[in-house]
C-alpha cells in the first residue's frame, strides 16, 4: 500500500512540476512560432506539446482546448498594434487603424482567420484594439449604434481582406498561383458573351493588394462620412 502511494505522489510530483515549469507567455509565443512554421490547419495541441518537449497532458493543465488556445493567439497577436494619432481627423485615423491592424495580421501566417475563429473580442490586448476602433468613431460625432456598426464593418473588412489576400501564402501542391489560374480563366471567356469582364481583365490581373485594400477604406470612410453629416 505505501508503495502505491509513493508511486501515485510521483506522478502527482511530476505533474506538478511539469505545470510550473510552463508559463502562459511561454506556451502562446511557442503557439505562435508553430502557427507561422504549419499554419492553422497544421496547430494541433499535440504538436504544441512536441515544440514545448513535454506531454500533451501537461499543456492541458494551462490550455483547456484549441478553441482556447486560438483565443489567446488571437490576444498576442493584437499586442503588437499600434494607436493612430489622435491628433488626426477621424478620417485618418481610421485609414491608419486599417493599415496598421493589416500590417499586424500579415505579420503571422493565418493570423486573420485565427482572429476570425477567435470568438467574442477578449484578452486585455484585443479589447483594447476595439476600444481604440470605438473611441475614433464616437469623437468624430457619430451615435453610439452607428459607431458599433462602423466598428463591426472596419474590423470584418480588413480581417476579411487578408484573409483572401494571404489565401495562397502555402498553396497546396501543383496548385496553379491566383494569377496564372486567373488569366486561364480570363482567356477562356468569350468577350462576345462577357464584354465587361473582359474589358476589365487587366484590372483583376496583378492586382496591386495596396492600392485595392486603400480603395476599399476610402470607399467605407466616404459612406461613414456621408451619413455621419446627414
Amino acid at each position: 500500500m505505501a508503495r502505491v502511494r509513493i508511486r501515485l505522489q510521483a506522478k502527482l510530483d511530476v505533474k506538478l512540476t511539469a505545470k510550473a515549469a510552463l508559463d502562459p507567455g511561454q506556451i502562446v509565443q511557442a503557439a505562435l512560432n508553430l502557427l507561422d512554421e504549419v499554419g492553422l490547419d497544421g496547430l494541433t495541441m499535440r504538436r504544441l506539446a512536441e515544440k514545448l518537449d513535454i506531454k500533451a497532458a501537461s499543456l492541458y493543465w494551462h490550455v483547456r482546448d484549441k478553441d482556447e488556445l486560438i483565443v489567446l493567439l488571437a490576444d498576442e497577436i493584437c499586442a503588437a498594434m499600434q494607436a493612430p494619432d489622435p491628433a488626426m481627423p477621424w478620417r485618418e485615423q481610421l485609414q491608419q487603424f486599417a493599415e496598421e491592424y493589416r500590417r499586424v495580421l500579415l505579420s503571422h501566417r493565418d493570423a486573420a482567420r485565427v482572429l476570425a475563429q477567435s470568438g467574442p473580442p477578449s484578452g486585455e490586448s484585443r479589447l483594447n484594439l476595439v476600444e481604440i476602433l470605438l473611441d475614433v468613431v464616437l469623437k468624430a460625432g457619430f451615435s453610439p449604434k452607428d459607431a458599433a456598426y462602423a466598428g463591426f464593418l472596419m474590423n470584418d473588412y480588413v480581417t476579411t481582406f487578408v484573409i483572401e489576400e494571404t489565401r495562397y501564402v502555402a498553396p497546396p501542391k501543383r496548385q496553379q498561383p491566383p494569377d496564372e489560374a486567373t488569366e486561364s480563366w480570363m482567356d477562356a471567356l468569350p468577350a462576345d458573351k462577357y464584354p465587361n469582364i473582359v474589358a476589365l481583365a487587366p484590372h483583376w490581373l496583378n492586382v496591386n493588394l495596396d492600392e485595392q485594400f486603400h480603395f476599399g477604406c476610402e470607399v467605407i470612410a466616404d459612406g461613414l462620412e456621408r451619413r455621419l453629416n446627414r
